[in-house]
């Protein structure tokens, strides 16, 4: 453990660099309350989306690499602002009607548009627990109109009443000239109509925990910032969150860089060091705009989970979070071969190598063996071919290329067949466009499939590539790849494929063969 530490200590993956930000900020005095509280915040305005995921799989990646090199106990808290108002109505939900009629209601008093749950709030928070127990983060999972309701935050509201003043300094410079003018930290919650209200605070009494505000009809109101009778503004809700429960490490998508600063500075104005906080990049649909919860574009974890298992989901996750990514189906097959990849490099690396490879993130140290002897975009490339509408298809293939594989020996792959056969009919097939081959490509195909009749080696991916290299030279293809690219247009209808003498390994050589004669025939193209 010790020299696990040490190396970890020195390690560039960036979880360890955040981690070792965190131990540096404890080098005087270990924290108060006996741990480190790591946390991440999500929004249920809308269904929850893949990049609230990303943030609870980052942010544990953190936290492990911290428990790996300081001994101080560790806790992350998955925080729901679910007593927001609702401002809008998201456009992916049904009952839409419905929910125009809870406009401005706490989203855990907003009627579930789906009809299982006791509120909106509650249904997203349902929704996102589920998949957060499926991935097996250990967690602890709060709400914020829970929080504000008991009690838990009404010590941190009457600081915040007390340091009314030093908030608005803060906040009135960020905000336009309109807005400035009715802005207060504290939103009242209607006692007459339910709804958070967004109007100024016209009275305040520190000794007696009070606001005076007027509502919508005129009638001024006075009510206890404490119990559940104010909802705060965002940026100092965050500080309030910050403040109340010791938060020492969360990270935060780029477009909060503004509130994260005006948070921190809250914080401070409250009494206590903001958190260790980290920008991260945001992700983008296939179109290149930002994903949002209530646009619903872009990929669900239930979609991602639909194609690929959990784990490639944390691979794509770990690569780069400072840097922006696309996120839409088609990068589902890389993180997948791409994770295979590192799972395999893993048991031959030192211990730097390690802890730099995502997986030891990923899993947290637990690093488990790949039995995937057949690459992800080699499955759905065989799906493609074969016309696959099962499993049990690709494993007819399979098992001939490599016979002691098998759906109970190596379940990985098994579970990966499933995928392909799914990612295929939904994306691949109806994408699929063949075209009839030039005149130097058709002779370069009936060498190929002359070669393949007359071989009688065995079904070895190299030596296949190998001869499928030497007929692309030998008919001219300069660069080489505009031979494998023909192959793939021609016979696999795709731009791009798999390494092409492994296929024929995992397809079979007569198989093979007999594609070919397809193509030659038009039959493909036709």
């Amino acid at each position: 453990m010790t020299d696990l530490r040490d190396t970890a200590l020195n390690s560039k993956a960036w979880p360890f660099e955040e981690a070792r930000r965190l131990v540096k900020r404890f080098q005087k005095a270990p924290p108060e309350k006996g741990y480190v509280l790591f946390e991440t915040g999500y929004g249920p305005s809308g269904l929850p989306h893949i990049g609230t995921f990303g943030e609870v799989a980052r942010t544990t990646m953190v936290r492990r690499a911290f428990e790996t090199i300081s001994d101080i106990p560790t806790k992350l808290i998955c925080f729901s602002d679910d007593m927001d108002g609702l401002r809008k109505v998201p456009g992916n939900v049904p009952n839409q009607d419905q929910m125009r009629e809870d406009l401005h209601l706490p989203l855990s008093r907003v009627r579930d548009p789906f009809g299982t749950h006791d509120s909106f709030g509650a249904h997203n928070n349902a929704r996102l627990n589920a998949f957060l127990d499926s991935f097996g983060f250990e967690y602890e999972f709060a709400s914020s109109t829970e929080y504000y309701t008991s009690g838990k935050f009404d010590t941190a509201l009457l600081r915040m009443l007390e340091q009314f003043d030093k908030i608005m300094e803060i906040m009135l410079p960020t905000l336009g000239e309109e807005r400035r003018a009715t802005y207060s930290p504290f939103l009242p919650v209607s006692p007459k109509t339910g709804h958070v209200l967004q109007v100024p605070t016209l009275e305040r009494n520190v000794e007696k925990g009070t606001i005076v505000y007027a509502e919508p009809d005129g009638e001024r109101v006075e009510v206890p910032v404490t119990g559940g009778n104010v909802k705060v503004q965002w940026k100092p809700d965050w500080a309030m969150r910050w403040y109340a429960l010791g938060v020492d490490y969360e990270m935060s998508g780029k477009d909060l860089i503004d509130s994260v600063t005006q948070a921190s500075k809250i914080c401070r104005a409250l009494g206590r060091a903001a958190p260790e906080t980290l920008t991260y990049e945001l992700f983008n649909d296939e179109l290149g705009q930002k994903i949002s919860k209530s646009k619903g574009n872009g990929l669900s974890m239930e979609e991602w989970l639909r194609y690929a298992a959990p784990e490639s989901l944390g691979y794509f996750m770990f690569q780069k979070p400072k840097t922006a990514k696309r996120l839409y189906f088609d990068v589902i097959p890389k993180a997948v071969d791409e994770y295979h990849q590192q799972l395999r490099a893993y048991p031959d690396q030192d211990a730097t190598q390690r802890l730099a490879n995502p997986v030891f993130h990923i899993h947290g140290g637990d690093v488990p063996e790949s039995r995937m002897v057949v690459p992800f975009s080699m499955l759905l490339n065989l799906a493609s071919v074969a016309g696959a509408e099962d499993a049990e298809t690709l494993w007819g293939f399979i098992r001939r290329y490599a016979p002691e594989a098998g759906p109970e020996t190596h379940p990985d792959l098994d579970a990966a067949a499933g995928y392909a056969v799914r990612y295929y009919n939904d994306f691949v097939k109806p994408e699929k466009t063949y075209r009839a081959p030039d005149d130097r490509e058709r002779a370069a195909l009936i060498d190929l499939r002359d070669r393949l009749a007359a071989w009688d080696g065995p079904l070895d991916a190299e030596a296949l590539q190998s001869e499928v290299f030497a007929v692309g030279k030998g008919h001219g293809f300069e660069p080489l790849r505009d031979w494998f690219k023909a192959l793939y247009e021609v016979l696999l209808g795709a731009s791009q494929g798999p390494r092409f003498g492994g296929f024929i390994a995992l397809y079979g050589v007569d198989e093979t063969r007999a594609l070919i004669d397809q193509a030659l025939a038009g039959k493909l193209a036709a």
